[in-house]
């Protein structure tokens, strides 16, 4: 892999970057009094049922992926951006930035933004706001943005249905590994042509 293919971010700062959404959601709960649910059911279920919902999700994106016309072609553009990203990294690295993603997005995006926005309006206005903004924070394309705006309002309506920001975390974290896993296991399916050295 040659110097241009790697990550212009080094591994810390993309990690620091990460840490901070967290930080930024976890100050925010703490400073606005934003109620929020941390375990519902309990640990081991949320762990359980995050796990599952996050392979469910990423095994439903990829069979829309596979029919033809729903994806514009710049989709395919992003994911060859994202391969770049990724393969700039250490899979240590990549697990840890999928670990930070979970916790410190959820913390935000669910726990701070939708705890308050569902608590100062409805259920309704903070999950789909929340989602919405979630899906724009992610934007890289259009098509990109709607797929990120889908995945957080799954992931809005299984923090209300279940009552655990430890279980969208989870679903959210793994979701992550999965897809960076994959993008840079197996390339070829994203229409990724990837030149191995001899």
């Amino acid at each position: 892999m040659t110097n241009r293919d790697r990550s212009k971010l080094s591994p810390y700062t993309a990690l620091a970057f990460q840490g901070g959404i967290g930080v930024v959601g976890l100050l925010a709960i703490l400073v606005a009094g934003i109620p929020v649910q941390i375990l519902g059911a309990g640990i081991v279920p949320s762990l359980f049922y995050g796990v599952l919902g996050a392979l469910c999700t990423y095994g439903a994106l990829l069979l829309l992926t596979q029919l033809p016309g729903l994806f514009p072609g710049n989709l395919d553009r992003q994911m060859r951006g994202l391969y770049r990203f990724a393969s700039g990294y250490s899979w240590f690295v990549l697990f840890l930035l999928s670990v930070f993603a979970g916790v410190g997005e959820e913390l935000l995006f669910r726990g701070a933004l939708q705890g308050w926005l569902v608590e100062h309006t409805n259920t309704a206005v903070g999950v789909l706001a929340a989602s919405v903004l979630f899906g724009l924070v992610h934007y890289a394309s259009f098509t990109y943005f709607v797929v990120a705006s889908c995945l957080g309002l799954v992931l809005g309506l299984a923090y209300e249905a279940t009552e655990s920001l430890l279980l969208v975390m989870v679903w959210h974290g793994v979701y992550d590994m999965i897809a960076l896993y994959c993008l840079l296991r197996f390339p070829h399916l994203f229409g990724i042509n990837v030149k191995r050295r001899l």
